[in-house]
């Protein structure tokens, strides 16, 4: 199996795992990873995450031409932005998460730190998240506004619309934007209750020993 097969195949059982787990439903979301040779394979537009063909993926060439596949998902400008600023990033997830959703419509949050710091893992796998105001789907001013991050973001969050999240791989991005949704549901869970959560040294602590990208 060559890597590129294997790459196609582990984007469409990861996507239909989230799908399976109700992350994201019907044809909503997308996903993206980095080839060997620099190109990029994308989800195409209109697809469900629980019914990707790995031979039917988007398949861009290293200066950004279509060379393969069906068309691809319309939020390609989003994508691309991750890929063109941060330099690690190999992979990006967008799902229509209902709880980081649901989060992102509440007064009091935070948009320069989206999640609140309940747990450590949410600042080990992400970072700050950054929220973004409301945008058009597909419009490619959202693209414009993570470029305007220059890279300091692993993940946003697209108010009223969904967590977009980078990643070194397919798979760790996966697992950030699923860190990122389950804490955003504590968030949900534990609204108005006055939660304990980690204190400013625990996120310190946390920054500290795991080199967690964290802009101030």
């Amino acid at each position: 199996m060559t890597s590129e097969t294997h790459l196609r195949e582990t984007i469409c059982l990861l996507a239909k795992s989230m799908f399976d787990r109700g992350l994201t439903g019907g044809s909503t979301g997308n996903i993206s990873a980095r080839t060997e040779d620099g190109g990029i394979l994308v989800s195409p537009t209109g697809t469900s995450f629980g019914r990707l063909d790995p031979a039917r993926l988007s398949r861009f060439d290293p200066n950004g031409n279509l060379i393969g596949g069906d068309p691809p998902t319309k939020e390609m400008p989003l994508h691309a932005a991750f890929y063109d600023t941060r330099s690690t990033a190999n992979a990006v997830v967008h799902l229509h998460s209902c709880h980081s959703v649901a989060l992102s419509m509440l007064p009091g949050v935070d948009p320069d730190n989206f999640l609140p710091p309940l747990t450590p893992y949410g600042i080990m796998k992400l970072g700050k998240v950054k929220l973004l105001p409301f945008f058009m789907p597909g419009d490619p001013a959202m693209g414009d506004a993570v470029r305007g991050l220059a890279g300091k973001r692993s993940a946003v969050m697209l108010a009223n619309h969904g967590p977009v999240v980078a990643g070194k791989d397919v798979e760790a991005a996966c697992n950030a934007i699923e860190e990122l949704e389950d804490t955003a549901k504590l968030a949900m869970m534990t609204w108005d209750m006055s939660p304990r959560g980690l204190s400013p040294d625990d996120v310190q602590g946390l920054i500290t020993k795991f080199n967690v990208e964290w802009e101030a």
